[in-house]
């Protein structure tokens, strides 16, 4: 069994710090702090220490970030700060749907995050990479459940400690500044995804292109998978920021509106490019189409002018005693300049019909 680490007790002057409890090993524990009037206060404290002088205080709030935690400090957490077992079990399996749950006085947020990847327009790679981050919003904590290598949220920590007064309006407004950076992710990459669809459309449309299908369904899929990320996160903003029933001061809200709003353009437009590539789809399909039928005609038409002197050589090869022109000196080149006209006749008029 590893070590388990040391720990700092971050009391004020003159108090004692409780007895110790063994703690779980924190690998999965990217940061834990304690705020109150908008600062933070302590570092390298842990959590279960934390909370216990937040509500010695009473005043301020923990935020405790993991990545991708183990069942086993899940658990420890859970029992900590008193979440449900249910909603500590879906932290640390993942893949979950956005949605907002409520259990008592505790308010569980789940966002999925997009990541952009660089790539070749006809090619047939990943383009859009997600991930999850499940958010506890307790009366005086926040626990932030991070999975997948994208998306960090040192950033955002870092933005709300430089701006006191916003933090100062308690755990609400950290799981604003996520919901924020998550749906500004959504609209960079819908950008990106925009110019991929504009793209397609100019090479779909360019004469002699020769654009791959499977391209255009890879993106679509690739859309399709955006859309299942980005979509079901529409009714969790919605009820965060017109319910009233739920713990959140009414300044959040008034911010959480600006976050619906972006949210709803960029499902318009995910909406867009799927309507978009379905009919690039239908329109590459008919190019096949018309090629594979311009094709076709090529081919009949040199079959047709094949047949002419396969026909009049067939007859002339079943060596029968009694045929015109057999004994004739100039037969056999009277016959080939038939041929080599008759094939220049088809040839003339298949030209003329642009089949040739």
């Amino acid at each position: 069994m590893p070590p388990l680490p040391s720990f700092h007790w971050p009391g004020r002057a003159g108090d004692r710090p409780p007895a110790a409890k063994p703690t779980l090993p924190a690998g999965s524990i990217v940061d834990c702090a304690l705020y109150a009037d908008g600062r933070r206060l302590y570092d390298q404290c842990t959590y279960r220490n934390a909370l216990t002088e937040v509500r010695e205080r009473h005043n301020g709030f923990v935020w405790v970030g993991l990545l991708e935690p183990g069942k086993e400090l899940m658990d420890d957490v859970a029992r900590t700060f008193g979440l449900h077992s249910l909603a500590a079990e879906d932290a640390v399996q993942a893949h979950q749907r956005p949605k907002l749950e409520r259990y008592d006085d505790v308010l569980i947020l789940v966002l999925r995050t997009v990541k952009y990847h660089e790539h070749e327009l006809n090619s047939v790679s990943e383009i859009v990479d997600t991930g999850e981050i499940m958010i506890f919003l307790g009366p005086d904590f926040v626990i932030t459940v991070r999975h997948g290598d994208h998306t960090g949220l040192a950033g955002v920590r870092k933005e709300l400690e430089a701006d006191p007064a916003q933090l100062a309006l308690g755990p609400g407004a950290v799981l604003h500044a996520i919901a924020d950076r998550v749906v500004d992710t959504y609209v960079s990459v819908t950008a990106a995804i925009e110019e991929d669809v504009d793209a397609m459309e100019e090479a779909v449309f360019t004469p002699a292109n020769k654009l791959q299908i499977e391209a255009i369904y890879q993106l679509k899929r690739e859309v399709v998978e955006l859309r299942r990320a980005v979509k079901p996160l529409g009714l969790p903003l919605q009820l965060l920021t017109h319910d009233t029933s739920l713990p959140l001061p009414k300044e959040i809200r008034r911010y959480l509106r600006d976050v619906t709003d972006h949210h709803t353009a960029v499902t318009e437009q995910i909406l867009d490019f799927n309507e978009s590539l379905s009919a690039l789809i239908n329109a590459a399909l008919a190019k096949v189409s018309v090629q594979q039928n311009t094709d076709m005609r090529k081919i009949s038409a040199w079959a047709a002018m094949a047949a002419v002197p396969t026909m009049i050589a067939g007859v002339y090869g079943m060596n029968f005693e009694h045929m015109p022109e057999l004994s004739w000196t100039y037969g056999y080149p009277i016959v080939i300049v038939v041929m080599v006209a008759l094939c220049g006749l088809l040839y003339a008029n298949f030209h003329r019909n642009n089949w040739l």
